[in-house]
């Protein structure tokens, strides 16, 4: 009898996560890397989640399941981070805690569309987005952006997409760390809302950015946005797998059916160092001066390298470069950074699969000695 593959696995690696995988094998092996690859800090989570989680374990507490949406304790604490950052008031009630922002996004795209949807994804953007819709039966629909739009969409480039369900945007971007301003967010808002589209932001980098903070779509109640958020990036958390996302009353109830039956509950000791680390910002900021400290080596090294066309970097940890002077095949030439200079990069296709064979994204979230010396490897073997 034989055994089929379902074609939903038909999709695209993520390739970070192979070149990650790559670079392992090589320092298992012995040699060295710096890595500039995966969008992960390279600090752990707050001194006051991790006390959180140590008081939790020695109490004997049994850490069973949650509610599918999360504690109310935590519910309630993000709902006023929430307000306080956006400067718009968040119930409690809208809030769904999730197994990273990852499963956000599974449950969101879930719960808003049917299959078929066609859902618009900037290009270059983040591959997931295009993954998982695929993989759910929905239809990324590619909207290009480039450097005269910041890359961003804007409601002209919207416009000559053609008809669409919904809209996924991130502020600040990866792999770009561009960031929205104001009046472009309210462009898009009002576009959605003209156009009965459903938008869905991105807010994961929240709190990291280099000329102010970012404007939230939460600003913009009446368009009823799906907004994702993470205690990954600004927290530092990335493998304690807790999400969350800010839904419209008719998408609650829906996305907690859903995360009942998908994930049953977020992770229980995710969700006791969350509560904690939402307190924990000095800690925090003081991550974020040193990424603005290693974005200045990383900018300042790609201009060394002559690659003339680089994205704002605005927010984020990542630089998005054009390297064709360099190499007309990123993957491959990524590929050799880490075989000859023990450097771990991340090629552009995967975040543009029609243009990214000549651009890269470089992660600046390491220690700024790592940064510097991979920037060195990399300015020297360019000359």
């Amino acid at each position: 009898m034989s055994r089929i593959v379902s074609s939903r696995a038909d999709i695209a690696p993520f390739h970070v996560m192979e070149v990650l995988r790559d670079a392992r094998l090589r320092e298992a092996s012995g040699h060295d890397v710096l890595h500039l690859e995966v969008g992960q800090p390279s600090t752990g989570a707050p001194p006051a989640a991790l006390a959180a989680l140590a008081n939790a374990v020695e109490s004997g507490s049994a850490l069973g399941y949650t509610d599918a949406v999360g504690t109310a304790e935590l519910r309630t604490a993000i709902a006023s981070y929430e307000s306080r950052r956006s400067g718009a008031t968040v119930d409690p009630d809208a809030i769904a805690v999730t197994a990273g922002a990852s499963a956000a996004f599974v449950l969101t795209f879930l719960a808003a569309f049917e299959p078929g949807a066609r859902v618009g994804i900037t290009r270059p953007g983040y591959p997931c987005y295009r993954q998982i819709l695929s993989a759910l039966g929905m239809v990324p629909i590619d909207v290009p952006v480039g450097s005269t739009q910041r890359m961003q969409p804007t409601p002209v480039l919207l416009d000559d997409a053609g008809p669409l369900d919904g809209l996924v945007v991130a502020s600040p971007s990866n792999p770009t760390g561009s960031v929205l301003t104001p009046t472009e967010l309210g462009d898009i808002a009002a576009w959605c809302d003209e156009t009965d589209v459903r938008l869905i932001v991105d807010e994961i980098y929240h709190g990291i950015t280099y000329h102010g903070p970012a404007a939230s779509a939460l600003r913009h109640p009446d368009v009823r946005p799906v907004v994702v958020g993470s205690f990954s990036k600004y927290f530092s958390m990335t493998g304690w797998r807790v999400g969350w996302l800010v839904a419209p009353r008719e998408l609650i109830r829906p996305v907690e059916l859903l995360a009942q039956n998908l994930f049953i509950a977020p992770s229980t000791i995710g969700q006791i160092a969350a509560l904690a680390a939402l307190d924990d910002t000095p800690a925090l900021d003081a991550h974020v001066a040193r990424y603005a400290r290693n974005r200045a080596i990383v900018l300042d090294g790609l201009a060394a390298m002559r690659c003339e066309r680089v994205a704002p970097a605005d927010g984020a940890f990542y630089a998005w470069a054009e390297v064709s002077h360099l190499s007309s095949d990123s993957a491959t030439l990524c590929q050799r950074w880490l075989t000859d200079l023990g450097v771990a990069a991340t090629p552009g296709i995967d975040f543009d699969p029609v243009d990214g064979h000549r651009w890269i994204r470089l992660a600046f979230a390491g220690a700024t000695p790592d940064v510097a010396a991979a920037m060195d490897r990399l300015v020297e073997d360019s000359r």
